[in-house]
């Protein structure tokens, strides 16, 4: 885990900022993730595309269980195998995939609802706004299929016109053990 995957505070510009302007923007920024999440679950995935920047990071290290004296080897590292590590291109393949009906573990597609609550703004550095939030994917597929993933993620999004783009998304979930058969929803 790098630093910016780690909480922190934030740093003196945004903690100088004045609360109408923080407020504004905590507004801003989770108004974009609401509407990010219900793209996903209306399986609005090329719109969804339409927020993620060309130099996206979509990363998802696997998480150990560990000792307290290993806590730095809980999660993988950047480069060392992952749930996802993908970019631009590879989101595009899976969306593409979506869309056609080709990936069997969509057909039937799944349910999706997104939760995301607790929302944090660690760092604004120009255009850049760092933030930390939980989230909670449950999906239900097929018949008596039940899936749900929990967990926080550090996302980093650049501002676009009166938006946002998402070009960094780290994904820790709170567990160890993955029961579901497949995790082709996007999270």
């Amino acid at each position: 885990m790098d630093a910016l995957d780690r909480p922190r505070a934030t740093t003196t510009p945004w903690a100088e900022t004045s609360l109408p302007q923080r407020a504004v923007l905590q507004y801003e920024v989770e108004q974009f993730l609401y509407a990010e999440a219900a793209l996903l679950d209306a399986r609005r995935y090329r719109d969804w595309l339409g927020l993620v920047a060309d130099d996206i990071e979509y990363w998802m290290p696997i998480r150990r269980t560990v000792t307290t004296g290993d806590l730095d080897r809980e999660f993988t590292k950047p480069g060392e195998v992952a749930f996802f590590d993908d970019d631009r291109a590879y989101l595009e393949m899976r969306v593409k995939k979506l869309e056609a009906g080709s990936a069997w573990s969509e057909d039937p597609p799944s349910r999706s609802r997104h939760f995301v609550s607790n929302v944090r703004i660690l760092e604004v550095a120009g255009e850049e706004i760092t933030l930390e939030a939980c989230f909670h994917l449950y999906r239900t597929r097929l018949e008596t299929d039940v899936d749900s993933w929990i967990g926080r993620r550090i996302d980093v999004l650049r501002r676009d016109g009166d938006s946002f783009r998402l070009s960094r998304r780290h994904l820790f979930l709170d567990h160890t053990v993955i029961q579901a058969t497949n995790m082709s929803t996007i999270f």
